[in-house]
């Protein structure tokens, strides 16, 4: 048992958990998750394949806690006049309701319709999804999401995606969720109507399996599911923030409990409400034109991130930071994929980038290289905290060491980041790198031995807050800084939410940065977009 969650709470909250309900468009999501049953959180597609497709819906029946078994309808149209084989697939309490059958024997590039059917009859709603292509392929469209913060916003990037026509595939790059409690009432940047559930910071199953029927109840993001297949890998977030292996930095033990039961909460729980198998990797051929990976670096094998806090401290911070430099920040055993993902990554490069022209690597945090440019202090806010003036103080301070800003991400951990590029220069790849968890926009130009290694399109935030809150400076004048202070950093944008559209032809991959207008009130129209493009071969960006 979770130490400081006492037997109410976890009854409660299992409760609630079972009550799921999906909501009208503007409605509070917390305040109607309780008693709701039928086919409560709408469907979901994933994992695809050329000839199979995960589908997902959750059922609670009326009464009993005992299994129950539905029916899985595919079609070739919508409406159902046109049916394939199904399946059947059970589910019950001990899974939260939540139901995923794989269908096998699909015809490859297809768009098929789908749909549940319970015991008493009633039906699911229909979703779309769509097998992957094989032989060559002209085109294939990607929507690129992260960090959705749902107190803090409306999911206009899902309500937008969703109504395009020129996507084939989402990919969620993670903090799908976030862990916290309410927020504080005087957080101007909350939203009133935008409550969450549970309101305290999830721990056990039953928070965990609240927080994600709280955020699944968002008709946009029911909607983004219903519409198209889903590839979702977790960051930090889908458990608590910076996690590693061992622990994380919002996990306090004496408090919380054993980090190890938490993780195993967490985990569970997302393969539970999300499309996704239970495979901790994998690799998605999409014909010749390009094979997606699916990575994980947050939970299996990611080792501690090295802790350069005690140099800032020291009497001689200068000489401590390059003894930190030289020493600890290079530690060759410090990884974030583990030496087993990191091998079968680089022998997926290796045979892949033979028969398949791009390799698209789906990742949690951003694998550029990052420094805290020297101006950057004052374009600080002047009521901006004292904790806040010293962080950017003393990353300045690194940086003038060559130390980058985020010892969290692939920053923090150069040998292994210097791995797996070399190990897709080796396979003589096409590497596109697609990441999220900065809240931010960035393009990055991918740089190992001196040689190109590949480009990084890292997408802005769904809802969370970027760094631009705490800036005064005009947010252009901010990017150009980080542009010119970053080598490998060749565009950024630190003020706007979004989503990216990926376009891969087998001649260019397209990024296109998609930014909302507004996530303080439902509406899905666009302020602008941004676009860049690298061609085949030159694993640069298009000048």
């Amino acid at each position: 048992m979770v130490l400081m969650i006492d037997r109410r709470r976890l009854v409660v909250g299992a409760a609630l958990g079972l009550g799921a309900l999906a909501l009208p468009a503007g409605r509070a999501l917390a305040g109607d998750l309780l008693g709701a049953q039928g086919f409560t959180h709408n469907v979901a597609s994933g994992e695809p394949g050329p000839d199979s497709m995960l589908l997902w819906t959750r059922y609670v029946p009326a009464g009993g806690d005992g299994a129950i078994r539905l029916e899985a309808e595919l079609a070739l149209d919508p409406g159902f006049t046109r049916p394939i084989a199904g399946g059947t697939v059970q589910t019950g309490p001990w899974r939260d309701w939540t139901a995923k059958i794989t269908v096998d024997g699909l015809k490859p590039g297809t768009v098929y319709w789908y749909r549940f059917v319970a015991p008493d009859g009633s039906k699911s709603p229909v979703g779309r999804t769509k097998t992957l292509p094989v032989g060559n392929v002209g085109r294939f469209g990607l929507g690129v999401f992260s960090c959705s913060n749902l107190p803090f916003g409306w999911f206009n990037a899902y309500g937008h995606a969703a109504a395009r026509d020129d996507l084939d595939l989402w990919l969620h790059v993670g903090d799908y969720i976030y862990e916290a409690g309410k927020p504080a009432a005087t957080d101007a940047r909350v939203l009133a109507e935008r409550t969450l559930a549970p309101d305290h910071e999830i721990l056990a199953i039953a928070d965990y399996r609240l927080r994600h029927a709280c955020y699944r109840a968002d008709p946009d993001l029911q909607r983004l599911h219903q519409m198209a297949p889903m590839v979702a890998l977790w960051d930090d977030h889908e458990s608590s923030n910076d996690s590693w292996e061992g622990g994380a930095q919002n996990h306090q033990p004496a408090k919380e409990g054993e980090w190890n039961l938490r993780r195993a909460a967490a985990m569970q729980v997302y393969r539970e409400w999300m499309p996704v198998s239970d495979e901790p990797w994998k690799a998605y051929p999409i014909g010749t034109l390009a094979t997606l990976y699916r990575t994980e670096s947050r939970l299996l094998a990611r080792t501690r991130p090295a802790d350069i806090d005690a140099a800032f401290k020291a009497g001689n911070p200068d000489a401590a930071l390059a003894t930190f430099r030289d020493g600890v920040w290079q530690d060759p055993s410090a990884t974030m994929l583990g030496t087993t993902q990191e091998s079968w990554l680089a022998h997926a490069f290796k045979a892949n980038a033979r028969t398949t022209a791009w390799q698209l690597v789906g990742m949690g945090t951003i694998l550029g290289r990052t420094v805290m440019p020297q101006d950057a202090v004052g374009w600080l806010r002047p009521d901006a905290s004292d904790k806040t003036v010293t962080s950017f103080r003393n990353d300045a301070r690194a940086a003038r060491l060559g130390l980058p800003m985020w010892m969290d991400r692939w920053d923090g951990y150069p040998a292994a980041r210097s791995r797996l590029l070399r190990a897709a220069q080796a396979a003589d790849a096409d590497l596109v790198m697609l990441a999220g968890d900065s809240h931010n926009a960035w393009a990055y130009g991918l740089i190992e031995d001196g040689r190109p290694a590949g480009v990084e399109f890292a997408g802005q935030a769904v809802t969370s807050n970027g760094m631009e809150g705490n800036m005064a400076a005009d947010p252009k004048v901010v990017a150009q800084g980080f542009v010119a202070a970053n080598p490998e950093l060749k565009w950024a944008d630190i003020s706007r939410r979004g989503y990216m559209m990926i376009e891969v032809t087998p001649r260019r991959v397209t990024g296109e940065w998609q930014f909302l207008k507004t996530i303080k009130t439902r509406d899905t129209g666009l302020a602008g977009t941004h676009r860049m493009a690298v061609e085949r071969g030159r694993r640069v960006f298009a000048a």
